[in-house]
């Protein structure tokens, strides 16, 4: 899968912050993780088709699945897991498997947008069939968010999160997951309001526009995988 952009994270201009040192750890926590989420990305485009079709709550559904998948990578980040998968035999599975999963997306959001009447008014329920799972299938079959939180273990371990069982950690992942909350509802409001001021015809090039975009991730994280298969 893509690799999530870095956001600045300076470690010497965060202790320089005014107020106290756990207030400014919650804080420069919560701006990461609104960098972290605004990145566009696989998550995006889902969040964008399942709004469209079904309005908030498929979208949130998306978002919420996203987030427990981020946390639970975040936890095994920080632990010191990414060198396991730098293991060929780890991590090679979960590169196919976030492939598959993106490229099933791409292939539903192509279904969806060839569908007659696919965008009207009562298809929620069905928008909102495996929104949870489909948000935390994308999340959990990214590696490169394992290797993501792993490259933050030197700056974090700079401003006392050395260990996930101090406060400093519990401070930092409350903040990180405020902030994604905060993300869930927002980007789940906006694809609603879009989803309710569309005529029919955007609506379907959106979600076509959604499944040339899934299918690029996905077509993406297949080559990658296809360079960590031995001999090529």
């Amino acid at each position: 899968m893509p690799r999530r952009p870095t956001p600045p994270f300076d470690p010497a201009a965060i202790r320089a912050l005014p107020g106290t040192p756990m207030l400014t750890l919650f804080a420069a926590a919560f701006l990461f993780g609104l960098a972290f989420n605004a990145a566009p990305g696989p998550v995006t485009a889902e969040t964008l088709r399942r709004g469209l079709r079904g309005g908030f709550r498929p979208a949130f559904a998306v978002q919420v699945g996203s987030l427990a998948g981020d946390l639970g990578w975040a936890v095994l980040g920080l632990a010191g897991a990414g060198a396991a998968l730098s293991v060929p035999v780890l991590r090679l599975p979960l590169e196919l498997a976030g492939a598959g999963v993106l490229l099933w997306l791409a292939w539903g959001a192509w279904r969806d947008a060839r569908r007659p009447g696919g965008f009207v008014a009562g298809h929620g329920a069905a928008a909102g069939r495996g929104a949870l799972a489909a948000g935390a299938a994308m999340s959990l079959s990214n590696p490169q968010n394992i290797s993501f939180w792993a490259a933050l273990a030197a700056p974090m371990a700079a401003l006392g999160v050395t260990d996930l069982l101090t406060p400093e950690a519990a401070v930092f992942l409350g903040g990180f997951a405020a902030s994604s909350l905060a993300w869930c509802f927002a980007a789940a409001g906006i694809v609603a309001w879009c989803r309710a001021i569309l005529t029919p015809g955007l609506h379907r090039a959106l979600h076509i526009g959604c499944a040339v975009a899934l299918a690029a991730f996905g077509a993406v994280a297949a080559l990658g995988a296809a360079r960590g298969l031995p001999g090529l």
